[in-house]
């Protein structure tokens, strides 16, 4: 499936890390993506994101084999001493489409990433196959082989080892709410809804095993984007540093037709970018209703 760019697109996906060098073999050996640059953050990114703090250190932006255009780029900071992934609000992981799921344990040896859950085939979701790793810097990526489009959405066949992030998940303390948001600020529709017996959420929490939680698919028509999960009562807010951006997984990038059209409030106002993802097109952030970041990219 070729990576088509329409309204909602995920163009990409920033993941913090204490280690540049590490991340770097860590995403470019073992998950096969490709560096394209490698350089330091700007002043329009620093104040475009909120995090005066990154100004001048290092960022890496990587992209699939297959050319798809969704990026992940590594930002170059400390992993604050609170932060434990699947236990905050906000943006909790991306799911990436990948070949041969069932060989990534071996391939992931010897790197810096930890195996959080092993490959498998969940019989009533017969359209892929999840596995899931943290990171350095505590971000959380599920590696997923798609085989088939669900009933309501179109999942994207990988083309190359590693390919691009297709679904986005974010941790809200308030669903409704949250679902509203993406709906009625960025013109999203709301896909099906799920009470599922969540194993990241009950480990990180310490639940039993078969407790249920809610989620939700935001989508474009058949296009899938963000999957909001209704996190418990026990959950926090993301502890950030000073200055800096949220740790793990940090900032999402979207595909929009019109910003102007966008009832929402930017941290800096919108303003023409250049670069891999932006491509000389308008770019604002904004924060969502769970305190992530959101940085949209006009595309008409």
């Amino acid at each position: 499936m070729t990576h088509i760019i329409t309204h909602g697109s995920i163009l990409g996906g920033i993941v913090t890390t204490p280690d540049m060098d590490g991340a770097l073999f860590d995403y470019c050996v073992h998950l096969g993506l490709k560096l394209i640059e490698d350089r330091i953050v700007s002043a329009e990114e620093s104040v475009s994101w909120s995090a005066p703090g990154i100004l001048g250190r290092r960022i890496a932006t990587l992209q699939p084999q297959s050319g798809a255009e969704c990026f992940i780029r590594l930002v170059e900071q400390p992993v604050p001493a609170k932060f434990k992934p699947t236990t905050s609000f906000g943006w909790a992981a991306y799911e990436l489409s990948v070949q041969d799921v069932f060989g990534w344990p071996a391939r992931l040896e010897k790197s810096g990433f930890n195996i959080i859950g092993p490959p498998r085939t969940i019989p009533s979701l017969p359209y892929f196959v999840p596995m899931q790793v943290t990171g350095r810097g505590g971000e959380m990526l599920y590696l997923n082989e798609v085989h088939e489009n669900t009933p309501t959405s179109d999942l994207p066949k990988a083309e190359s080892l590693t390919d691009q992030i297709f679904i986005v998940i974010l941790a809200t303390g308030n669903l409704d709410s949250a679902l509203q948001w993406y709906q009625q600020r960025l013109h999203l529709d709301l896909g099906d809804s799920h009470e599922i017996n969540y194993t990241m959420i009950n480990k990180a929490f310490g639940f039993e095993d078969g407790t249920q939680h809610r989620l939700t698919m935001v989508q474009a028509g058949r296009l899938p984007i963000v999957e909001i999960d209704a996190y418990p009562a026990a959950a926090t807010e993301r502890p950030v540093q000073n200055g800096m951006l949220p740790p793990g997984n940090s900032l999402v990038t979207l595909a929009i037709n019109e910003l102007d059209t966008l009832d929402i409030e930017w941290i800096a106002r919108p303003r023409q970018r250049s670069g891999p993802i932006y491509q000389d097109r308008r770019v604002g952030t904004t924060i969502g209703p769970a305190g992530e970041l959101l940085e949209l990219v006009e595309i008409t």
